[in-house]
């Protein structure tokens, strides 16, 4: 059977959104809890330096993950390792159902589940990630200024983050696996008429090669002609899709065409009592600010909901 836990607040995914919005519930006197499967951070966990966070010039994505951490404990934020599975409603009631057998019961839950991009696969990608490898030219971009940078991909994210990294490289190539882009033309032609960008048709990575330190260079190879080459580049930033994380849901929820969850202005989901942060919803921006400013919405949001909820329960007795 089952144990199921109750809670105030239930927050599933431990990132910056999870943990502000595990701040500002704990520190509203919420018994909160926070389920997160990895680490609490989220991907910033895992980041190398982060310097677009305001109040820091350059931290540790490490460092400013367990700052994070230790301060939504402070307030008395509950974190749990535990992977959802399953996130449903019944009655006034919502619960996250866990790997582990756990059942979670909050009056209100925050969804912070964030998403996961589409890795390449090759060698090097794991070994290199933080060292050269990203997924986001907005955050890494600027760590290489002055270097020739690969990005991988043909879509309007590969194209568009690919001419965003030009304010900073020396070049930037775009590999693709086609010799079409899949981009917008409009997307397509800012890349084309900019000196600093070449495309690299009809190609593949194999590996990304390093000195144990840092990216030095790719090994490619030609589709059509089976062709081998090395590109030596200093960083490579994979597009080649991201994946939100927003099917643990039982329940009908709204999202859009990409599978990011829709909220309105209080992070509320189309489901009551269920809202969403940071990644998983659909905005334009992934930035650890939004993520954060999110968090904090749907606490207060939440609270609201609880409050709601509680007159409506007392007038049942």
């Amino acid at each position: 059977m089952s144990d199921v836990k109750d809670y105030d607040v239930v927050i599933v995914g431990g990132g910056p959104g999870g943990l502000c919005a595990g701040l500002y519930s704990a520190r509203a006197n919420r018994k909160t809890v926070c389920l997160e499967k990895y680490t609490p951070g989220g991907q910033i966990a895992i980041t190398g330096e982060v310097e677009d966070y305001l109040g820091f010039k350059k931290i540790q994505g490490a460092e400013l993950a367990m700052k994070f951490t230790e301060h939504a404990k402070i307030f008395g934020l509950e974190i749990q390792m535990e992977e959802v599975q399953e996130v449903y409603v019944e009655g006034d009631y919502r619960f996250a159902r866990c790997a582990s057998g756990n059942v979670y019961r909050g009056k209100a839950i925050i969804v912070s589940t964030g998403g996961s991009p589409v890795f390449l696969g090759v060698p090097g990608e794991k070994e290199y990630s933080g060292k050269g490898v990203s997924y986001c030219a907005i955050c890494d971009g600027a760590f290489f200024r002055g270097q020739v940078i690969a990005v991988v991909g043909g879509g309007d994210a590969a194209v568009e983050e690919g001419t965003y990294l030009t304010k900073f490289a020396s070049k930037v190539y775009i590999i693709h696996r086609r010799d079409k882009l899949r981009a917008q033309k409009i997307i397509q032609q800012r890349a084309f008429d900019n000196d600093k960008v070449e495309f690299i048709w009809d190609t593949v990575v194999e590996s990304i090669n390093g000195n144990s330190k840092q990216v030095t260079d790719l090994s490619l190879k030609n589709v059509k002609t089976g062709e081998k080459s090395t590109l030596e580049v200093g960083a490579v930033f994979p597009y080649i899709g991201f994946h939100p994380n927003s099917n643990i849901f039982k329940d009908e929820i709204k999202t859009d065409a990409g599978g990011y969850i829709i909220t309105d202005q209080r992070m509320e989901t189309s489901i009551k009592g269920i809202f969403a942060c940071g990644d998983v919803r659909s905005q334009l921006v992934r930035q650890i600010t939004n993520a954060v400013g999110d968090g904090t919405t749907a606490a207060v949001a939440a609270e609201k909901h609880i409050e709601e909820l509680e007159d409506k329960l007392k007038q049942r007795i």
